[in-house]
């Protein structure tokens, strides 16, 4: 289970913010005056959604360590992705906030757009934001499957729409990667609908690696348990996060922030996805790794 996704879209009322003015902080003066320095060699420049926090904040740190500018994504963490670009600014790379609902599809069809006009054309997508809310077979409904493929599956979709419509002219190459789990190659039946929206996206990564190229690259990350879930607190993650796990340890968001700069450099690699899970999926665990006591089970 991808307890790494952003919480950017989890909220008692999924679609609160839907239709709320998009935050006009990236043409704010102080934004304009650094996108117009730095570099004049072709800078590089990343949309990382949910960038604010966890795991979203570690990518973008990490892509900004790497040579990346960066648009910070953020749906209600306006002061954590503030602070995430302050941190950006710091190394030196430049960095704008872009608050955004990704539950709204107009909103996502301007992210990009927003992005270039503050820094340049967009040649790099991370999405790693994700709705992560409990529910199974006997809980599912239409509204919960509804308010996870919106912004699980169709905000990346619209998001690569709008790279690929910007992208500068050859040789520049762009690169899509998509945050996945390794529950999907551990299937089991807790969170459902968190579940079909992520194997959805897989199979879009694939879909849009073949379209997409020779131009774009796409990739999956698929993460095992990374941070806590809102269901475990942080002694409970840490006995599951040393004990569900062939290798002894799942991943770290560095070893996924790591993971996704792999594959941004690396030309060769496109519609496939690469596991960073310590060997999870391998368990064929019987619940979802927060529900667990940190107990491996014996069997399927």
């Amino acid at each position: 289970m991808l307890q790494c996704a952003t919480m950017e879209h989890a909220s008692s009322t999924p679609s609160a913010g839907a239709g709320s003015p998009v935050d006009n902080r990236v043409a704010s003066a102080d934004t304009r005056a650094t996108a117009t320095t730095g570099s004049a060699a072709s800078p590089r420049v990343a949309l990382v959604t949910g960038a604010g926090k966890r795991l979203g904040r570690a990518i973008a740190l990490a892509l900004a360590q790497d040579g990346w500018d960066i648009g910070v994504h953020c749906r209600d963490s306006v002061a954590e992705a503030e602070q995430t670009v302050e941190e950006i600014r710091a190394q030196g790379r430049r960095a704008v906030v872009l608050q955004a609902d990704l539950d709204d599809a107009s909103q996502c069809q301007t992210l990009v757009p927003r992005l270039a006009d503050a820094l340049g054309p967009v040649s790099g997508l991370v999405n790693s934001a994700s709705r992560f809310e409990y529910d199974d077979i006997r809980s599912f409904t239409p509204e919960s499957l509804q308010q996870h493929l919106v912004p699980n599956l169709m905000a990346p979709l619209l998001l690569a729409q709008a790279l690929a419509s910007q992208l500068p002219a050859a040789p520049v190459q762009g690169v899509i990667v998509n945050l996945l789990d390794q529950k999907l190659f551990n299937l089991n039946p807790d969170f459902l609908s968190y579940t079909l929206s992520k194997a959805a996206l897989s199979a879009a990564t694939t879909m849009l690696a073949q379209a997409l190229a020779p131009r774009i690259r796409v990739v999956g990350v698929a993460p095992g348990l990374t941070l806590p879930s809102y269901l475990q607190d942080d002694a409970a993650f840490a006995h599951a996060h040393r004990t569900l796990s062939p290798l002894g340890a799942s991943s770290t968001a560095q070893d996924v922030a790591d993971t996704v700069i792999f594959a941004m450099k690396t030309r060769s690699i496109t519609g496939t996805t690469l596991l960073v899970d310590g060997g999870q999926h391998l368990l064929g665990l019987p619940r979802d790794a927060s529900l667990m006591d940190g107990t491996p089970p014996t069997g399927r």
